[in-house]
């Protein structure tokens, strides 16, 4: 029997279904790598076709059969599917099964919650995780510390215990929330403070893992944490830089990375840290050159900045990764233009790893922001380097 066979903690069974879909990733490549980035170790891999998902249990019952062997063959202790399981097809699914089950949207929670280091950014994420918890209650997450003890704590009537864990999650909602406007507004004051200064401002958007911190830290010299992995990086870092051919200083920001199907709780949570993109007077929309699906994650990118309120922001599309490309694919020259909704816009190839192309980022960066006042010299460079929020 399937609860007698010992299961390798952290193992897990991807499944995939294709429902026809555009950008479905019929090798799961990418829900393999968010569960690596989460620790996880993917032991096998499922995919299945439908023409709809199956209301009780997503992928039928001789799919979900199949999937039971499998986790039973591997010893997986999870199965994580691709796509967002509806609660009840998540209950029905773990009984189905015998193991737990997660969705796509709850492995980038679990990531999100991981990686979050700013006190705005811890807030943010427990805002969402608290939301998705909301309509399953699942008892299982230890993050909300319910204290137990005393008479009826185990084996209590249901109904009573999910009306508990209703109004218990509600008011941690409340008090997030309340958190999170006061950090808001601490942010509002520093953005009307940048506002009086007359600063140019530049955010750096793009699909997760494209090479945004690393383009960051060779623009300003920063120590922002950069790694070959998805969600490197989560909180918003603003640095000062100048740029010798305009004499001037701009503010330029690294936000977190797009992905495919993020989860809107975490779109409303991270409002904050979005509105750096929304508020910015050019956005350096950093592709990864080298991956063979970047025009899905352009795309991607674009629907997201078009959700918050950034797509009319002015905008440059950087090519990074330059290093990465074989001699046939590297393009005839280093800048041109490309057509982005129906929008004209100058891209540039660059390497932030080597260097190569970073120079005439800048030189358009001094360009771009010629036009605006704040005037100054090098010598206060080594300055506003350390200034960050």
């Amino acid at each position: 029997m399937s609860e007698l066979i010992p299961r390798k903690e952290g193992s897990v069974v991807l499944v995939g279904v294709d429902l026809g879909l555009p950008h479905f990733d019929a090798e799961l490549e990418e829900l393999g790598l968010l569960a690596q980035t989460a620790g996880l170790e993917p032991v096998a891999r499922l995919v299945c076709k439908r023409k709809a998902p199956d209301a009780a249990l997503f992928v039928g019952k001789g799919k979900a059969e199949e999937i039971r062997e499998l986790a039973e063959m591997h010893r997986a202790s999870e199965i994580i599917f691709d796509q967002a399981l509806s609660p009840a097809q998540q209950r029905n699914l773990e009984r189905q099964l015998g193991v737990a089950v997660y969705d796509r949207t709850f492995l980038i929670l679990e990531i999100f919650a991981q990686r979050a280091r700013s006190h705005e950014g811890k807030l943010q994420v427990e805002l969402a995780r608290l939301q998705y918890l909301s309509t399953r209650l699942v008892r299982r997450w230890s993050h909300l510390e319910r204290q137990r003890g005393g008479i009826g704590t185990r084996g209590g009537p249901g109904e009573a215990q999910i009306e508990l864990d209703r109004r218990m999650i509600g008011e941690s909602i409340k008090r997030t929330r309340e958190k999170l406007a006061k950090v808001r507004r601490q942010r509002g004051t520093q953005r009307r403070q940048r506002e009086r200064r007359d600063t140019f401002n530049i955010s750096l958007v793009g699909y997760t893992n494209a090479g945004k911190s690393s383009l960051f830290n060779t623009m300003v010299k920063a120590r922002a944490y950069a790694a070959d992995q998805l969600f490197a990086t989560l909180d918003t870092t603003t640095r000062h830089l100048f740029l010798g051919d305009a004499s001037r200083k701009v503010s330029i920001s690294d936000t977190v990375g797009f992905i495919r199907d993020l989860p809107h709780g975490l779109i409303d949570a991270f409002k904050a840290t979005l509105q750096e993109a929304v508020d910015a007077d050019l956005l350096l929309h950093v592709v990864d050159a080298s991956n063979p699906h970047y025009p899905e994650q352009m795309a991607e990118v674009q629907s997201v900045l078009k959700e918050i309120g950034a797509d009319a922001v002015p905008m440059i599309l950087v090519f990074n990764k330059l290093d990465a490309l074989e001699s046939a694919q590297r393009p005839p020259q280093l800048a041109d233009e490309l057509i982005v909704d129906g929008v004209q816009v100058s891209r540039l190839f660059l390497s932030a790893r080597s260097g190569e192309g970073v120079a005439a980022l800048r030189s358009e960066l001094a360009r771009r922001s010629h036009s605006g006042p704040d005037v100054m010299t090098p010598e206060h460079d080594a300055e506003l380097h350390g200034a960050a929020h």
